[in-house]
């Protein structure tokens, strides 16, 4: 026979050493038992709950159905809550609202109902979630702003061709300005495809190691006379921190950009703090950060004392041409910009900002091991001549899917002094230089449909045509670039759109040794 006193004493127990919250209430819904970990979640101490109806601890609308619930349940026997866990929203003393999820029993004691509720905190989970949703629908956006920036590339390297090729064969004085309008709107948009290329992490990145407090100090610098003399900017940069692997000018950019954007949300005046600290990221870390490998990182900090942003302009930040500040001039692509860098640099950016406190954005960067090297792509950088270097009646086969494009190649190369042949695919232009097809250089686009991409090709013909010189063009940018190096060959680039200057000094570069391509 079992004492009452001893098993009393196990309840208690079990209640005390609990994890999970447990509350304990009658059939009126008045708490009779709660456990530490239910006054921990709801921050009460128990005293103050014991006696006090379980409608304090929701929200008021759910506090208003409750009691109906139990009503219900105890007439018809239904189960809507009763045996059912749900997902609900409990409310804490200081009334800030959390998800959490409930599962609740009942029994019989001495011949009185009571409900026995079982509760679980999902605030870490709920966040968990909303990361990773709002992280895939970037990436979702990114491939598709990247596929749209790609295409515009096309169309605009038909554009600037065309213009170039109407000002170099005797456009009146009349026609020229209507000309350079159209050929610097025409740049204008290239610009516009460049800064959309960064948020879908298809840039032209140049990495070098880095310290990042050398580059933050040099930035602020600036950037305390564009502030103004009612910002004060205060920095916390720890002693010893990891190198990264970072472009500098990018990351200057980004920083620039928060910093300008903290300004205008701080109004009049306000306090911006940059602090800079290793962090290792581990399995409990990834509970919060979600989307972000473990392993060391390199924290750059940028926090305001400003407005805050909205719940729902917190999940809007970072798509490009989403902004709240349209009224004066912005364009929606800056967080878009500093989000894609970041990622293409390896990274990950966190966002959190409450109404009316302020904004604090976290760039995490890896760190380097000691001894790691830099590591770099091999692009094509030339500076534009005075005088367009000619050809001398060389032949190039032109590769390029797209019939406009490629039209215009031809037409831009033979302007040029070359001599042109073409193929639609990599596909056709391989079975052509292996049916005997004489030319001096392949001018490749990189993303074609068929077997052969433009890397494919350009292996094939390094192995099989060594003497044969290869360029390749592409409205992609570096980070497609890398991710096809995985031969250890690299290859000259010219990036959509170019200008003729670009291509002439390529071509010449290449077809007088100037490269092994």
């Amino acid at each position: 026979m079992t004492n009452p006193h001893e098993d009393s004493a196990a309840l208690h127990a079990i209640l005390e050493a609990a994890v999970d919250a447990i509350i304990v209430s009658d059939g009126q819904g008045v708490i009779l038992r709660a456990n530490p970990a239910a006054a921990k979640m709801f921050h009460y101490d128990v005293a103050e709950m014991i006696g006090q109806s379980v409608n304090m601890l929701m929200p008021q609308a759910l506090a208003d159905l409750h009691d109906g619930f139990m009503a219900h349940h105890v007439e018809t026997g239904e189960k809507r809550i009763i045996g059912i866990g749900r997902d609900v929203e409990g409310q804490r003393k200081d009334r800030s609202v959390f998800p959490l999820h409930l599962s609740v029993g009942h029994s019989e004691v001495a011949g009185a109902r009571i409900f026995i509720g079982i509760l679980h905190d999902l605030t870490h989970r709920k966040a968990t979630e909303d990361a990773l949703a709002r992280s895939q629908r970037l990436d979702a956006i990114g491939q598709m702003t990247g596929g749209i920036a790609h295409d515009f590339n096309n169309l605009l390297t038909v554009i600037v061709g065309n213009l170039e090729l109407l000002e170099m064969r005797g456009a009146d004085t009349r026609q020229l300005p209507l000309i350079t309008d159209a050929l610097e709107a025409a740049e204008l948009g290239a610009d516009l495809t460049s800064r959309l290329m960064v948020f879908a992490r298809r840039s032209n990145l140049k990495p070098e190691r880095a310290d990042l407090r050398e580059i933050c100090s040099d930035t602020l610098a600036l950037l305390g006379r564009t502030m103004g003399a009612t910002f004060h900017i205060r920095t916390d940069f720890a002693d010893d921190l990891d190198m990264v692997m970072i472009d500098p000018v990018q990351l200057q950019s980004a920083l620039m950009n928060l910093a300008l954007n903290a300004r205008d949300a701080m109004g009049a005046g306000g306090e911006l703090l940059v602090s800079i600290q290793n962090v290792t990221i581990d399995d409990a870390y990834m509970a919060q950060e979600t989307d972000i490998e473990a392993g060391n990182y390199v924290r750059l900090s940028i926090s305001d004392d400003g407005a805050g942003m909205s719940v729902e302009a917190q999940k809007r930040a970072f798509e490009p041409f989403f902004t709240t500040k349209s009224d004066s001039g912005g364009s929606g692509l800056g967080l878009a910009m500093v989000y894609g860098f970041v990622r293409q640099s390896g990274g990950h950016v966190t966002l959190y900002s409450e109404l009316g406190l302020g904004t604090s954005f976290g760039l995490y960067f890896p760190a380097l091991a000691q001894g790691d090297t830099e590591t770099s792509v091999t692009e094509a950088g030339v500076e534009t001549p005075s005088a367009m270097p000619r050809g001398a009646g060389e032949t190039i086969l032109i590769v390029e899917d797209n019939p406009k494009v490629r039209k215009l190649s031809i037409e831009r190369i033979r302007d040029l002094g070359y001599g042109t042949m073409q193929a639609e695919s990599g596909d056709r232009a391989y079975r052509m230089l292996q049916d005997g097809a004489e030319v001096d250089l392949v001018f490749s686009d990189l993303v074609m449909p068929g077997e052969l991409n433009g890397y494919d090709l350009a292996a094939k013909i390094s192995a099989e045509f060594p003497k044969l010189k290869v360029l390749l063009t592409s409205g992609y940018a570096s980070d497609v670039v890398t991710n096809a190096m995985a031969r250890g060959q690299s290859y000259d680039i010219l990036h959509k759109p170019y200008r003729q200057s670009e291509l002439a000094a390529l071509l010449q570069a290449l077809l007088a040794g100037g490269s092994d391509g």
